[in-house]
């Protein structure tokens, strides 16, 4: 097979058009032509007197592979097509008696029970919330009634926390052995919509995300793995340096010496918990600010100019940067066209915002995150669970200046950038339930957070035109970017550095940013217990 890159095709293009547009750039008659994948596509907006047009990868079956490509050997565009299939690393014995447990069942350790499960490992995943339906419906009680079910929310339950999110299905991280194809095609096969195979920054939404989840449940089901809801692991048993096997709440204790760890970045107590049992923790960055909205159709015209509107371009996106005098980095962070900004605590008494879009993206505003990157080092010196406190702290914060009742505490950009309290909206309506009390932002982060969202906020506004705009709002707090600690592993082996039969994975052990970079890691993490078990 060879993939061809940089194909260009007008928005409205249709099979033909791009087959045609095949025909051309290898020269070949419409004969050697025997079939087509398109693997990829994407946009340039950037000149857009030019027009927008799409930029296709596209990987191609042609008669007589080998003159092709000797033909065409100086065009850096034409080349052979990589192997992106799956292929499993090992295949359980028969007479396996040793059961891995998988604790969390998030991106990660889903991904994590599935190949296990496929390769015939019967995994038993514990986790703390509940199903899909059931955790949907507690998620919707602390939206419309202020109603908090700790074990099942925004962060707790079947899907983690990127259930409740934008579905977002990207990542910047190297993918050698192209563990996400494997992530998508296993969602597509649990019903996703085949186009995030190709499409540039494929997303699904929640309420499909809800459906996939549990299809993908039922396979490792059906495989001979178990799923078990409201089994919340609250130790581990650990002997000579080797873990054997899980207490849970309920005070069942379940043998295994192959332990798949794969909390969220809010399970606080489970980082505790391994404080406690000395398992090699460090602290690590991450980042805390604010959500901001603004009307979608002010973005996308923007972004995509005359062409905001075009069905074939969606709603649009932005990724922001700022380096701000006081040596702090001010960006862009979950950015969700046409969504929602959600309540995200896990824990009573506190705030937490978060942003949400489903997969029509057609919500009337656009919010994003506008956070502040800090580290340990300076921001938040002690111990490997000083950054837990520190979140802990600005949320409690957020919890009294939103009211104490669950609603979040909010400021316009106009009175956040002149150090004026807010308190009456403009055109903008916020999206956040329970609801958004308006008032002075300027004491829900420490200073040095505060001054440098002043600056990034008008510099953004020279990239996006409104960005700044008066009647933008603001909403806090934004503390849960990423886990702020990292349960150290083995770069080789995957398992904890101290405690051998623990292998740590996904966003909560500090190993992944997003649905699709946890996804892999869990395929990782499988593929070691594999190995070390058989």
């Amino acid at each position: 097979m060879i993939r061809i890159t940089e194909l260009h095709v007008p928005l409205d293009y249709t099979p033909e058009t791009l087959r045609q547009a095949i025909l051309k750039r290898l020269g070949i008659p419409a004969t050697d032509l025997i079939d087509f994948t398109l693997y990829k596509r994407s946009y340039d907006a950037r000149n857009r007197k030019k027009g927008i047009f799409f930029i296709c990868i596209v990987d191609v079956t042609v008669r007589d592979e080998a003159a092709l490509l000797k033909r065409m050997a100086r065009d850096g565009h034409v080349n052979v097509a990589p192997d992106t299939s799956y292929h499993p690393v090992a295949q359980a014995r028969a007479s396996l008696a040793d059961r891995p447990l998988v604790v969390g069942f998030g991106p990660c350790g889903l991904f994590a029970a599935l190949l296990l499960a496929q390769m015939g490992f019967r995994p038993i995943v514990l986790e703390r919330g509940r199903d899909v339906r059931r955790r949907t419906r507690d998620t919707w009680a602390l939206w419309r009634r202020n109603q908090l079910t700790p074990e099942s929310n925004v962060q707790f339950g079947e899907g983690g926390a990127g259930l409740f999110s934008d579905g977002k299905l990207y990542s910047q991280i190297k993918d050698p052995k192209f563990y996400g194809r494997k992530v998508m095609r296993e969602f597509v096969r649990a019903g996703a919509p085949a186009e995030i195979l190709y499409v540039s920054k494929p997303h699904i939404g929640t309420f499909r995300l809800t459906g996939i989840v549990s299809a993908m449940r039922e396979e490792i089901r059906w495989l001979g793995g178990e799923v078990r809801f409201e089994n919340k692991v609250t130790d581990l048993s650990i002997e000579a340096g080797q873990v054997e096997g899980v207490v849970l709440a309920s005070g069942e204790t379940l043998r295994s010496r192959h332990v798949v760890l794969a909390p969220g970045h809010s399970s606080r107590d489970i980082f505790r918990m391994l404080e406690k049992r000395s398992v090699h923790l460090d602290a690590k960055p991450f980042a805390i600010g604010f959500r901001i909205e603004h009307p979608q159709s002010m973005i996308d015209g923007a972004r995509l100019g005359h062409f905001a509107g075009r069905p074939e371009l969606g709603a649009a996106d932005y990724k922001l940067v700022h380096h701000a005098r006081n040596g702090r980095s001010v960006y862009s962070f979950c950015m969700c066209p046409g969504g929602t900004v959600v309540a995200a605590t896990s824990e009573f008494e506190r705030v937490v915002t978060n942003g949400m879009s489903q997969y029509s993206r057609n919500d009337r505003n656009a919010n994003a995150g506008i956070v502040v990157a800090i580290n340990p080092e300076t921001d938040f010196p002690g111990g490997a669970l000083a950054g837990v406190e520190l979140q802990e702290a600005l949320e409690s914060r957020a919890y009294v200046l939103g009211g104490r009742d669950y609603c979040a505490p909010g400021q316009l950009v106009g009175g956040f950038l002149r150090g004026v309290s807010s308190t009456e909206f403009g055109a903008i309506v916020p999206s956040y339930k329970p609801g958004v009390r308006l008032g002075d932002l300027s004491q829900a982060l420490p200073a040095y957070a505060i001054e440098a969202i002043r600056e990034a906020l008008p510099a953004f506004g020279k990239q996006i035109r409104g960005f700044d705009r008066d009647d933008a709002v603001l909403t806090g707090v934004e503390s849960r970017t990423s886990s702020p600690v990292r349960i150290t592993r083995d770069p080789e082996s995957l398992q904890s550095l101290n405690v051998r039969g623990l292998f740590p994975c996904g966003e909560g052990a500090g190993y992944a940013g997003g649905i699709l970079s946890a996804g892999v890691d869990g395929i990782k993490v499988a593929e070691a217990v594999a190995r070390s078990l058989t």
